[in-house]
């Protein structure tokens, strides 16, 4: 279970908001996913239409029940508000949580201790704190795999942030563990020249430490919360809905991308270099013989080619864009897409000129495309919804707020 604490020490910055649309846009993709609120305002509950006057038991009585040796199961607190999503709501008592556990060894991994109960049961859990740095925050880093820092577009926003990373890095620390930190821009309005402006400077400043999603200022996202509502549910054709449609699959690609590259790094121990081409993926991809039979095989006739099927099931393993001579091959990681296309310069920007094929049963879709030498822009089209290719890091940002993929043929 990934873990994702939503932190920000400044209010105002949208961490409920985030925290609620993205456990929702989770959901969407087939995730099961626990929502934890650790902020003693209960936002999540009155975002989610849960009655205030009806929440009997929060996570503040799980966290404290192992100090008092009346322990209280996570699962008997819990608000289900669809079948993959579940909310641990949080109640005023929280604002007591540290003095009630002054003195209490191992107070800083009480929430920890309680998610790792439940870990077999949920692909994510987002995590929503508290609008400080507190008991409560450390609780949330100390459980956390993941941390995302929403921050608004605005000229105070960005004066913090430093300090914000900062404090976080010195908690991450005193962890001990290993955590991944991204920041995420929030309620952009691109309107307007500062709002462009900042985020142009986040961009320049964090690069990768900075996901590529923006979540524009959308009004319908407002009124979802209202009415007790996700995005998704309010109004799915709706921009904002776009926007963390958008974040789920980045966080989701951010994970494959991990993974992906925990593959070639163990590939690259064995290796003189990580495969610059396909060719080279591949050879990494066949066991290798033991050293004193190397020349027996140098002297036996050359192999025949893999057959297509097997060499496009080792390609889709390598999510990115690769050239192999004169062709580049596109491949991505869409698991419940029913249909991938891509879109750009070479093709008119036409998504059904060149759709993806899907290769295997892991989710990947690849295609390959015949280019002259050039830089093309592009975009994937994932059930009709354009995006950026989460694998390829070269971007570059086009009149609609939005970033398209770059691919330069050499």
């Amino acid at each position: 279970m990934r873990i994702i604490a939503i932190v920000n020490q400044k209010g105002g910055c949208g961490k409920t908001t985030v925290s609620i649309n993205l456990a929702s846009a989770l959901t969407e993709i087939g995730k099961k996913v626990l929502l934890v609120d650790m902020d003693p305002q209960s936002h999540c509950a009155v975002g989610l239409a849960v009655p205030e006057e009806q929440i009997e038991q929060s996570i503040y009585d799980v966290l404290i029940s192992g100090s008092r040796n009346e322990p209280i199961r996570l699962s008997e607190i819990l608000w289900q508000i669809n079948d993959k999503l579940e909310l641990a709501p949080a109640s005023i008592d929280l604002s007591a949580f540290e003095q009630q556990m002054a003195g209490i060894p191992d107070r800083e991994s009480c929430l920890k201790a309680v998610l790792d109960e439940v870990k077999d049961q949920y692909d994510y859990a987002v995590v929503d704190c508290p609008p400080a740095v507190s008991l409560l925050t450390f609780n949330a880093l100390r459980a956390a795999t993941d941390v995302v820092v929403p921050v608004e577009t605005g000229y105070f926003a960005l004066h913090g942030l430093s300090k914000q990373l900062e404090t976080l890095s010195i908690l991450c620390k005193r962890c001990q563990q290993h955590v991944d930190v991204k920041v995420l821009a929030s309620m952009y309005d691109i309107r307007t020249k500062m709002a462009r402006e900042i985020l142009s400077e986040l961009r320049s400043r964090f690069g990768e430490r900075m996901f590529r999603t923006v979540v524009n200022f959308n009004t319908k996202i407002k009124e979802a919360a209202s009415f007790g509502q996700p995005i998704n549910e309010y109004d799915p054709a709706s921009k904002g809905q776009q926007d963390f449609q958008a974040l789920a699959m980045e966080v989701i690609g951010v994970e494959a991308q991990q993974q992906s590259r925990r593959i070639v790094n163990s590939l690259a121990d064995q290796l003189e270099s990580i495969g610059a081409t396909a060719n080279e993926l591949l050879q990494m991809a066949k066991p290798h013989e033991a050293p004193q039979r190397v020349r027996e095989v140098e002297q036996k006739p050359p192999e025949k080619p893999e057959p297509a099927a097997t060499t496009d099931a080792k390609l889709s393993e390598y999510y990115g864009v690769s050239q192999i001579e004169d062709a580049m091959v596109f491949v991505t990681l869409y698991p419940r897409a029913s249909k991938v296309e891509i879109a750009g310069d070479f093709n008119n920007w036409q998504p059904s000129a060149n759709p993806m094929q899907k290769v295997g049963e892991s989710g990947a879709w690849q295609t390959k495309i015949k280019l002259p030498q050039g830089r093309y822009r592009y975009r994937l089209v994932v059930d009709g919804h354009w995006q950026q290719d989460p694998y390829n890091e070269l971007t570059e940002l086009n009149p609609f707020g939005e970033y398209n993929s770059i691919v330069e043929v050499k």
